[in-house]
């Protein structure tokens, strides 16, 4: 949160707790005693982009939530009591729960349209009883007992998800995993692994690994090396049936990379995919059913990867590059000089960059003018920034490779102000978006996969079509790179606050990704937003075999229904909007 004070009018901020059991405790991020607003060059950077003045934020523009969580008899659950009767026997009385916050609280999860709708008191989904399992064993009982009885199942693991994954679309029984689901199942130094519940928090998990020694008696402190922005409120089950990715994936891996085997309740019985490192044994069961967000049962236990924790070894930089395409260039070497990856390795645009400076204090210091001075100009140049990690010599290696190829790109060294004020708030930058939300204006993301040869053309024409609503910032960056291409991850910040408005626009933005040759995510999953695009993504042929594995591990569609990953959309809900492009671009944009 900011120190100083504000010299000009200064919004009145929600700075206080959320009530327990309100609204706002369910909708807002994070850590209740934890604020964050902007500091007043940011806040009036803002206005200035997106056409705004100080009237915009005198009064709140939406509601902000301190009521108590009531429907007031409306939203009555449906399901009938002998069904909670007999889910309670299995789990216990005191893990079922019918009350009005707690199947709010799973409800929805964090995507601008989820929000939106819970600030506006609409509840177009809710659960009709919530369980709290302890064991796997209870949750494989739960899902033969709805497979009987023709009941939905949905999973809260977390609840970060920006794709509409854990909506009750069609009401039914939903598992939140938060409360007992999160213990370790065993951990094995000499094969350097652990087997936690899916319900197990990035926190709680990191905090496990790096007390290894005086847990389990290890050798050493380990970690999972998995830290998405949404770290310190998802879980591992969530990570992996959406196939998600941590910020420091360049060097670990994303969680497709990191996790070693699965388990699973399906309709059809337990699914428990094998452990080894790499096989040659036909189709891999553990991708298959990664990726499949529920659909196919219910993941009940992950085994991960753990790596050795030496943050002593971490490296540190920043540069700034003149501009786009020689910024890309220098990247695209780096990852392909086979010297090694760095840890964190992320490259902002000109507009990124540009809020970026004034977000972690480069504003502030001298280093502006010196940039202008050295034709470094705002709205041109890009920040690229990051760390390595691993064993001390190959840390070091790898930072001075990198140096040498941006050096070489005309790019200059920042201070290690720039990276350390980015590792500071890249957990806490969440807090932002709830601030400025409660006066209207909204922030929200959406990412895509790229090849290097196709990324000029993917940046140019997706920030095309989010720059036609007019007084939007829209923010872009690379990062979970690869030698074959990148990830590039869109932030647009605009006043709206109509959910439907908001869909819509989103839906452009979708379109523009989909029709620009990108892939349409890259680690967010596909949820029940992005579902519509999905098949019209892949292929209708390749899709099949999706629908082929939903037939055969749960033929009755009980297991996350109502459009995840598009397996039960009507065909006119479905968007087919692939294009086939018969030339590829160079990463400085020409053809």
């Amino acid at each position: 949160m900011s120190t100083k004070p504000y010299k000009g009018f200064e919004p009145k901020w929600v700075l206080t707790r959320a009530p327990e059991n309100s609204y706002r405790s369910i909708f807002r991020w994070g850590d209740p005693d934890f604020f964050k607003y902007p500091k007043e060059s940011l806040y009036n950077y803002v206005k200035q982009r997106c056409g705004l003045t100080d009237e915009d934020f005198r009064q709140y523009n939406d509601d902000i939530g301190m009521e108590p969580v009531d429907f007031g008899g409306k939203y009555a659950p449906k399901i009938d009591p002998k069904h909670v009767e007999a889910i309670a026997a299995i789990v216990g009385e005191k893990n079922v729960s019918q009350s009005d916050y707690d199947r709010l609280a799973v409800a929805y999860g964090q995507t601008m349209y989820d929000l939106l709708r819970m600030r506006h008191r609409r509840f177009d989904s809710l659960p009709d009883l919530v369980v709290f399992p302890e064991t796997s064993e209870q949750i494989e009982q739960i899902v033969a007992y709805v497979t009987e009885h023709k009941l939905p199942l949905y999973v809260y693991g977390g609840g970060s998800s920006v794709t509409r994954g854990v909506e009750p679309i069609k009401g039914g029984v939903s598992l939140d995993m938060r409360r007992n689901f999160n213990k370790v199942i065993r951990f094995n130094e000499t094969d350097q692994t652990i087997t936690v519940q899916a319900g197990m928090s990035g926190p709680k998990l990191e905090e496990t690994l790096q007390n290894a020694p005086r847990l389990f008696g290890a050798k050493r402190a380990y970690t999972c090396g998995h830290f998405p922005q949404s770290f310190e409120y998802s879980s591992v089950g969530g990570w992996t049936v959406t196939r998600g990715a941590g910020q420091n994936s360049t060097y670990y891996g994303t969680i497709a990379d990191i996790v070693v085997s699965q388990k699973y309740a399906t309709p059809i019985g337990k699914i428990e995919t094998s452990h080894y490192p790499r096989e040659a044994t036909g189709p891999n069961l553990n991708q298959i059913m990664m990726g499949g967000e529920g659909t196919f049962g219910v993941l009940t236990e992950v085994t991960l990867k753990v790596f050795r924790w030496m943050p002593e070894n971490r490296k540190r930089f920043s540069y700034m590059f003149k501009n786009w395409a020689t910024a890309m260039r220098a990247a695209r070497e780096m990852m392909q000089c086979e010297c090694g990856f760095s840890s964190v390795f992320r490259l902002s645009d000109p507009e990124e960059t540009s809020l970026m400076l004034h977000l972690y204090n480069v504003d502030e210091t001298p280093l502006g003018p010196v940039l202008e001075k050295l034709g470094y100009r705002d709205f041109e140049r890009c920040l690229f920034l990051g760390f390595t990690d691993g064993e001390k010599g190959f840390s070091k290696n790898v930072a001075r490779n990198i140096m040498k190829i941006a050096v070489r790109h005309g790019g200059i060294p920042m201070t290690g102000l720039v990276c350390k004020g980015w590792e500071k708030g890249r957990f806490n930058d969440p807090y932002l978006r709830d601030t400025l939300m409660d006066f209207g204006f909204m922030i929200d993301t959406l990412e895509c996969t790229v090849n290097w040869s196709n990324m000029a053309r993917v940046h140019r024409e997706v920030r095309e079509v989010c720059h036609k609503l007019p007084n939007t910032i829209v923010t872009t960056h690379m990062s979970h790179c690869y030698p074959q291409g990148a990830n590039l991850y869109f932030i647009f910040m605009t006043k709206m606050q109509d959910e439907e408005a908001f869909r819509a626009y989103h839906a452009t933005i979708l379109d523009a990704i989909q029709k620009s040759g990108a892939a349409i995510s890259h680690h967010h999953g596909i949820g029940k937003m992005f579902a519509p695009w999905l098949e019209g993504y892949l292929g209708e042929k390749e899709y099949g075999v999706i629908r082929t594995l939903k037939d055969y591990f749960d033929p009755d569609y009980l297991m996350n229904p109502g459009g995840t990953i598009g397996l039960d959309l009507k065909p006119e809900e479905k968007k087919f909007l692939r294009e086939h492009k018969a030339y590829i671009e160079e990463p400085d944009g020409s053809q």
